[in-house]
């Protein structure tokens, strides 16, 4: 009986890490209801719902590069390029809206092999790697477009344009792309021999190497996929604003970085996880659009991702410290 006591403590501070945000999030979804009824509205669970999906989609990559033991600045980048990619080949060239959005992930995928080719071959850091590609990227856009203005393009073909705002059986498109991207990374990374693999890497790259895993092929893989699920967030949002604008996607490294770190703290061995990142993503859109029924400043959301960011990898160290 005593040992049981003596071992309350010990349960408190895994419960609190492990269920801390379940209850964050449960209280913030209590008091936005209570601040404004509409908020639990079906129309406006609907609208968090579709501002979650391009977070999510970036998510899911960062996802996938942090599982590795990495981390990728650049995803900001790759979503710019896919939207810029199949704007200006739809644009300039006239191509059709699939052509478009094959090359708009193809941009993507070139951020990501490109990170790959410095963390790999050149062996250069991921931080400082993806660092780099965030500048050359970014400055690259403003070259293009002379300045950094927008290009936009308002004859998109209805196609194009429906993978934002299109519905198929009354169901967002958007919201279908991103089920189907969810429903891929979670079977790629938490049900498939790909998916140990990655998790090993990050775990113990020596030791995975030393087991004779590819660790240069399997982080090269995961960048270059990072970078084309960005990419598939670039489309979502030129067909929704109908236009590229020029370092948008920087916007959404912060909620990305966030969302993985609240799902690696929920996770029971401190791992990224799919459906960890979703809850994280979901958790952010829903603080976003609190704050903006609240009529609230906007500007507080980055304030708040950012303790929560904090709170986050305090309690993914605290899970670290307590499985050493």
């Amino acid at each position: 009986m005593s040992a049981f006591v003596a071992s309350l403590p010990a349960l408190s501070r895994r419960g609190l890490a492990r269920h801390g945000f379940l209850a964050i999030i449960a209280l913030c979804f209590i008091g936005f209801a209570v601040a404004n009824p509409s908020f639990v509205g079906a129309a406006n669970l609907v609208n968090i719902l579709s501002g979650a999906v391009i977070p999510l989609v970036v998510g899911l990559g960062m996802t996938l590069v942090v599982a590795l033991g990495a981390i990728d600045l650049s995803v900001g980048i790759a979503l710019d390029f896919g939207s810029a990619f199949a704007i200006v080949i739809l644009k300039d060239y006239g191509a059709p809206w699939y052509l478009a959005v094959l090359v708009g992930i193809a941009g993507g995928a070139l951020v990501g092999l490109a990170n790959a080719i410095l963390i790999v071959r050149l062996r250069i850091s991921p931080f400082l790697a993806t660092l780099g590609t965030f500048f050359i990227g970014g400055s690259l856009q403003r070259i293009f477009t002379h300045g950094g203005g927008p290009i936009s393009y308002r004859r998109l073909p209805p196609e194009y344009y429906d993978i934002a705002v299109g519905e198929v059986f009354g169901i967002p498109v958007r919201l279908l792309i991103a089920t189907a991207l969810l429903i891929a990374y979670f079977l790629l990374l938490e049900r498939s021999t790909f998916g140990k693999k990655i998790h090993a890497v990050g775990l113990q790259s020596r030791a995975a190497r030393g087991a004779g895993l590819p660790v240069g092929k399997l982080v090269a893989i995961g960048f270059v996929l990072a970078g084309a699920t960005a990419a598939v967030g670039g489309l979502v949002a030129s067909a929704n604003l109908r236009m590229f604008t020029p370092l948008a996607g920087n916007a959404y490294l912060m909620d990305a970085i966030t969302a993985v770190f609240i799902g690696a703290s929920m996770h029971r061995d401190g791992r990224p996880n799919v459906l960890g990142t979703l809850t994280g993503v979901l958790f952010l859109s829903m603080v976003a659009n609190g704050l903006n029924l609240m009529g609230l400043d906007f500007n507080l959301k980055d304030a708040l991702s950012g303790l929560i960011l904090v709170a986050a990898l305090a309690l993914s160290i605290t899970q670290h410290r307590r499985r050493t």
